[in-house]
């Protein structure tokens, strides 16, 4: 009996813990926030998480690939300003939501998800086609 209590304890303990994390660092938000945010940074520090080919097809303005799915993620995204706000997005937000929690673990301190990735974007009428 008294085993079952103090696992019962130690599991809802894990749990909690596990489910009031948030992030302070990542701010997932809307198109118009995203596009707004991106306007009023100075060179703003834009991250395009998809494959080259993807990004070739068309991208958002001065955003640089660092391909979260390729070898060089982590030393790639090392060579930007982890003080500076970092703008980042894939196709629909599952890579994005995965570089992100990275970046925060590389210790960048501002970082910026677009809700939807750039299927929103482009939705929103923002492409660059």
């Amino acid at each position: 009996m008294k085993f079952r209590s103090i696992f019962f304890v130690l599991v809802s303990f894990v749990i909690l813990s596990c489910n009031g994390q948030t992030s302070e660092n990542i701010k997932t938000v809307e198109v118009k926030t995203f596009a707004e945010k991106i306007n009023t940074t100075d060179s703003p520090q834009i991250l395009d998480v998809r494959t080259p080919e993807e990004f070739n097809e068309d991208h958002i303005a001065n955003a640089d690939n660092v391909d979260w799915l390729g070898d060089s993620f982590v030393e790639d995204a090392e060579k930007y300003d982890k003080t500076k706000p970092v703008f980042v997005y894939c196709k629909s937000g599952g890579r994005s939501k995965k570089a992100t929690e990275k970046l925060q673990e590389l210790g960048f301190k501002n970082i910026y998800e677009l809700d939807g990735g750039f299927m929103k974007w482009d939705a929103e009428g923002l492409s660059n086609k």
